[in-house]
């Protein structure tokens, strides 16, 4: 097979072990990318949607392709933190209560200020409630296994804990500003937003035994409980207070409040991870 031929690539350094892959995942991904936009052209959500599900495929098949017959593991996600067992089941609901909680109370805070009014919904709550979920719980599986399973895992091999905490940190922010420079100068308070979430998810993993349960669990439970409040079209702005403050383009986390409670849940996740090393 011929990844048989680049198993000298396990001795290089983290960064180039990490741009081979990603190499590599291109080369397998970028032709089914092409086609299914060209396919599904007239339905560009669609579109993105079934080339990013090819493309978490890919990922999943050239993992357990370089594991094999590169590093010669077979326990391909085990050493990520990804295990099936009670425990990981507990720390997965519990990660969920988390980020769910952690968003309404945010939400909460702003209806108490009078910048918001939570109304109840006239849509289908349940169906949303049900795609929210399903929809959350695929994003962060994705999203964790990435920057908080494989990357974190391949610079704690050559890096300190603490080099591998802000590194892979900042790539998970910078991977979500890959778009116009005008955009991200728009939008840049969520930079530090996302830095901040990537050092929570990374300290909450280390502060439950490396299960990567926890770190799913909190971003599903994030993503789910925003997708209620925003698809449900349960949240209604005064506009008492600039957008940079609530959120810009209503997003909780590129606010200033949403940064403040991002930074109370951070130390609290760094609280438990010192509790654990200690």
């Amino acid at each position: 097979m011929f990844v048989t031929k680049f198993e000298n690539i396990k001795y290089q350094s983290a960064f180039v072990r990490i741009i081979f892959f990603i190499v590599c995942l291109a080369v397998i991904w970028f032709p089914y990318a092409i086609a299914i936009n060209f396919i599904v052209r007239d339905d560009p959500n669609l579109a993105t949607i079934i080339t990013m599900v090819f493309l978490f495929c890919d990922f999943i098949f050239l993992q357990t392709l370089f594991n094999k017959h590169i590093y010669q593991e077979t326990a391909v996600f085990q050493k990520y933190g990804l295990l099936f067992n009670n425990f990981a089941l507990n720390q997965l609901i519990k990660g969920l209560a988390i980020g769910f909680t952690f968003c309404w109370s945010l939400f909460i805070t702003e209806a108490l200020f009078g910048w918001i009014y939570i109304t109840s919904s006239s849509d289908f709550i349940f169906k949303i409630v049900l795609e929210g979920f399903l929809s959350a719980l695929g994003i962060a599986l994705a999203e964790e296994l990435v920057f908080r399973g494989w990357i974190l895992y391949e610079l704690e091999e050559d890096y300190s804990k603490s080099s591998a905490l802000w590194i892979s940190s900042i790539l998970f922010a910078v991977a979500h500003f890959l778009k116009p420079i005008d955009e991200i100068v728009r939008t840049f308070i969520t930079f530090p937003a996302l830095l901040l979430l990537g050092l929570t998810l990374v300290l909450a993993k280390r502060g439950h035994q490396n299960y990567l349960t926890i770190s799913i669990g909190i971003h599903a439970g994030l993503v789910w409980s925003y997708y209620i409040l925003n698809v449900g079209n349960l949240i209604i702005y005064t506009n008492r207070v600039p957008h940079w403050v609530t959120g810009i383009d209503d997003n909780p986390i590129a606010g200033i409040l949403g940064l403040i409670f991002l930074g109370i849940l951070a130390l609290t996740m760094q609280e438990k991870a010192k509790n654990v090393n200690t």
